[in-house]
C-alpha cells in the first residue's frame, strides 16, 4: 500500500513539474525532486531515469549530493518569485501583497544561501 502511494506521488509529482515547464509561476524542479523522493521508495528504475535525464538530473543530482542550487537556478526562482508579488500586488493589492512577499523574503533568503 505505502509502495502505490509513492508511486503515486511521484506520478503526480512529474505530472506537475512538467505543467511548470509551461506556466511560467509554476515550478519544475521541486516537484521534480519530490518525484525521485517518491520513485526511491516506489520505483528505483524511475528514479534512476529522472537522474539520468539531461535536462532535470543536474540539478536534482546537485541538491541530492550537496544541497546545491545553480546560480541559474536561483535567479530563475528569485525572478518568478518577484513576478507573483507583483502579479499579487497589481491584482490583489494592500495588504494582499505582504503574503507573497513575506513569503518571498523568507524562501528567496533561504534558496539564495545554498551552495551553487
Amino acid at each position: 500500500m505505502r509502495r502505490s502511494l509513492y508511486l503515486a506521488g511521484g506520478v503526480i509529482s512529474v505530472g506537475l513539474g512538467t505543467l511548470g515547464i509551461f506556466l511560467p509561476l509554476l515550478p519544475t524542479v521541486p516537484f521534480m525532486l519530490l518525484a525521485a523522493f517518491c520513485f526511491a521508495r516506489s520505483n528505483p528504475a524511475w528514479e534512476q531515469r529522472l537522474l539520468d535525464h539531461p535536462r532535470f538530473g543536474p540539478p536534482l543530482r546537485d541538491w541530492r549530493n550537496r544541497r546545491a542550487i545553480s546560480r541559474k537556478g536561483k535567479v530563475g526562482a528569485l525572478t518568478a518569485m518577484t513576478a507573483g508579488v507583483v502579479l499579487t500586488g497589481l491584482t490583489a493589492g494592500w495588504p494582499w501583497v505582504l503574503i507573497p512577499a513575506g513569503t518571498m523574503g523568507l524562501m528567496g533568503a533561504w534558496i539564495w544561501t545554498r551552495p551553487e
